[in-house]
């Protein structure tokens, strides 16, 4: 990737994606898109909210078939990155080709889905090819379960980056297991977290908030202010009825966050986890 920035970076969005309902989805999925996500749309919805760049994220139900993220990354390689989901035999000049395409990390949606054995050698060679292109690994999974699955990745040297606060239950308070492991795990350095999908935490609107109004001061205490990003998770699939963009801002607005907290959520942090170049900020 060069390290050349024309737009001046306001705001990044750690999470996005792009779809049609046309393309070819996989047969084991939990969704089922009835409409188009473009990049036309996202673009407008980043420009109506202040955000200059996005990172697009591969959705679960396009599986290993990344070809619409990577067509959206060359339509706009100053203002987005890229984050795919591969199967461990892709081949490292696939992994270039990516990677010069504006390709940062590799998702591991594990969401309803048999946990892996990352002891298998064929997982080592794709962790080792990806910690060489200095990629990062990103984990979706019930907040239970992420400490094993951390514990498992650690030895691999790789940078890992948690969805959705880690998806715990709001219900279940900042006591709840998984959470305070994963709390205590943050202290490691390599582990970033994203402040996003409130809305997919469980409870009622209020509920949400509170818990990431709690939570928020213990992740900036574990994981440093340096490991926190926001993303919008647009266009928040299986909650399009009841959320948008201007949903998910408001929900960042309800956090208080103070301007310097905002500003490294949204440039300071994602700049350099993403490789984005520096730009005005």
């Amino acid at each position: 990737m060069t390290d050349t920035c024309s737009t001046p970076i306001t705001g990044i969005d750690s999470h996005a994606h792009v779809f049609s309902r046309d393309l070819n989805l996989v047969g084991a999925r939990r969704y089922t898109p009835d409409y188009d996500a473009t990049l036309e749309q996202y673009l407008t919805h980043l420009h109506a909210h202040g955000l200059s760049h996005g990172v697009l994220v591969q959705p679960s139900f396009l599986g290993t078939d990344n070809s619409y993220l990577l067509a959206a990354l060359r339509q706009a390689p100053d203002q987005l990155r890229g984050v795919v989901v591969l199967e461990p035999g892709v081949s490292r000049a696939q992994l270039n080709d990516m990677d010069r395409l504006g390709v940062v990390g590799v998702r591991l949606n594990l969401m309803g889905k048999a946990l892996p054995d990352f002891r298998n050698s064929a997982w080592s060679e794709f962790f080792s090819q990806i910690a060489d292109l200095d990629w990062h690994v990103e984990l979706h999974r019930e907040v239970k379960d992420l400490p094993g699955l951390i514990h498992q990745l650690t030895p691999f040297g790789l940078k890992l980056v948690i969805d959705h606060f880690g998806r715990p239950d709001a219900n279940s308070g900042v006591d709840q297991p998984g959470f305070s492991e994963l709390l205590e795990l943050g202290s490691k350095g390599s582990i970033w977290m994203k402040v996003s999908g409130i809305y997919r935490l469980g409870g009622t609107p209020q509920q949400n908030i509170h818990f990431a109004r709690m939570a928020l001061p213990l992740l900036e205490q574990s994981f440093g202010l340096s490991h926190l990003v926001w993303g919008s998770d647009w266009p928040h699939t299986q909650h399009e009825q009841s959320i948008g963009f201007r949903t998910v801002v408001d929900q960042l607005k309800a956090l208080e966050c103070p301007p310097q907290v905002s500003h490294s959520l949204l440039v300071q942090v994602p700049r350099r986890l993403f490789g984005f170049a520096k730009g005005k900020s």
